[in-house]
Protein backbone atom coordinates (compact mmCIF):
# COMPACT_ATOMS: atom_id res chain seq x y z
CA UNK A 1 0.00 0.00 0.00
CA UNK A 2 1.30 3.43 -1.02
CA UNK A 3 1.80 5.90 1.98
CA UNK A 4 0.57 9.21 0.56
CA UNK A 5 1.36 10.92 3.55
CA UNK A 6 2.89 13.39 1.88
CA UNK A 7 -0.22 14.41 -0.12
CA UNK A 8 -2.59 14.64 3.01
CA UNK A 9 0.54 16.79 4.49
CA UNK A 10 0.48 18.93 1.97
CA UNK A 11 -3.59 19.39 1.55
CA UNK A 12 -4.33 20.03 4.90
CA UNK A 13 -1.00 22.59 4.94
CA UNK A 14 -3.33 24.54 2.26
CA UNK A 15 -6.48 24.23 3.30
CA UNK A 16 -5.27 25.39 7.10
CA UNK A 17 -3.87 28.72 4.88
CA UNK A 18 -6.49 29.30 3.33
CA UNK A 19 -8.93 29.15 6.57
CA UNK A 20 -6.50 31.77 7.64
CA UNK A 21 -6.37 33.55 4.76
CA UNK A 22 -8.13 37.12 4.78
CA UNK A 23 -11.38 37.71 3.04
CA UNK A 24 -9.34 39.97 0.77
CA UNK A 25 -6.68 37.43 -0.07
CA UNK A 26 -9.04 34.55 -0.69
CA UNK A 27 -11.18 37.45 -3.27
CA UNK A 28 -7.78 38.25 -5.17
CA UNK A 29 -6.49 34.61 -6.13
CA UNK A 30 -6.81 32.20 -3.23
CA UNK A 31 -10.14 30.88 -3.66
CA UNK A 32 -9.68 30.71 -7.65
CA UNK A 33 -6.16 28.81 -7.09
CA UNK A 34 -8.16 26.80 -4.43
CA UNK A 35 -11.05 25.82 -6.44
CA UNK A 36 -9.03 24.67 -9.72
CA UNK A 37 -6.45 22.72 -7.47
CA UNK A 38 -9.51 20.69 -5.83
CA UNK A 39 -11.46 20.40 -9.42
CA UNK A 40 -7.96 18.82 -10.40
CA UNK A 41 -7.68 16.58 -7.56
CA UNK A 42 -11.12 15.58 -8.01
CA UNK A 43 -10.90 14.43 -11.57
CA UNK A 44 -7.60 12.32 -11.03
CA UNK A 45 -9.09 10.72 -8.17
CA UNK A 46 -12.29 10.12 -10.15
CA UNK A 47 -10.11 8.90 -12.87
CA UNK A 48 -8.56 6.31 -11.62
CA UNK A 49 -11.85 5.36 -9.32
CA UNK A 50 -13.46 4.74 -12.59
CA UNK A 51 -11.87 5.71 -15.54
CA UNK A 52 -14.88 4.72 -17.83
CA UNK A 53 -17.73 7.32 -16.55
CA UNK A 54 -17.10 11.29 -16.82
CA UNK A 55 -15.61 12.64 -13.92
CA UNK A 56 -18.13 15.31 -12.32
CA UNK A 57 -16.83 18.67 -11.50
CA UNK A 58 -16.25 20.01 -7.90
CA UNK A 59 -18.75 23.29 -7.84
CA UNK A 60 -18.24 26.80 -7.15
CA UNK A 61 -19.57 26.60 -3.43
CA UNK A 62 -18.20 29.77 -2.50
CA UNK A 63 -15.11 31.78 -0.95
CA UNK A 64 -15.24 30.10 2.52
CA UNK A 65 -15.56 26.55 1.30
CA UNK A 66 -12.62 25.97 -0.39
CA UNK A 67 -10.18 25.01 2.27
CA UNK A 68 -12.98 22.23 2.66
CA UNK A 69 -12.91 21.47 -1.22
CA UNK A 70 -9.47 21.21 -1.32
CA UNK A 71 -8.93 18.99 1.93
CA UNK A 72 -11.99 16.39 0.24
CA UNK A 73 -10.43 16.33 -2.80
CA UNK A 74 -7.06 15.93 -1.92
CA UNK A 75 -8.15 12.87 0.70
CA UNK A 76 -10.17 11.31 -2.22
CA UNK A 77 -7.13 11.03 -4.17
CA UNK A 78 -4.72 9.74 -1.67
CA UNK A 79 -6.71 7.09 -0.92
CA UNK A 80 -6.87 5.71 -4.61
CA UNK A 81 -3.22 6.36 -5.51
CA UNK A 82 -1.64 3.50 -6.14
CA UNK A 83 2.12 4.92 -8.07
CA UNK A 84 5.03 7.01 -6.49
CA UNK A 85 4.70 9.39 -9.62
CA UNK A 86 1.35 9.56 -9.67
CA UNK A 87 1.84 10.80 -5.62
CA UNK A 88 4.79 13.02 -6.14
CA UNK A 89 2.59 14.29 -9.07
CA UNK A 90 -0.06 15.48 -6.88
CA UNK A 91 2.41 16.84 -4.09
CA UNK A 92 3.52 18.97 -6.65
CA UNK A 93 0.26 20.51 -7.86
CA UNK A 94 -1.07 21.17 -4.47
CA UNK A 95 2.36 22.68 -4.25
CA UNK A 96 2.40 24.80 -6.88
CA UNK A 97 -1.03 26.15 -6.45
CA UNK A 98 -0.28 27.13 -3.28
CA UNK A 99 2.37 29.52 -4.18
CA UNK A 100 0.10 30.86 -6.56
CA UNK A 101 -2.63 31.72 -4.19
CA UNK A 102 0.28 33.49 -2.17
CA UNK A 103 -0.92 32.01 1.49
Amino acid sequence: MLDTTPLTDAVDQFADRLRAAPESRLQRVAAAEARSLARELAVRAQSIEDPRTEPREIPDAGLFAVSDQVTVAGRDLALVLTDEAQLAEAVELVHEAQKRAGV
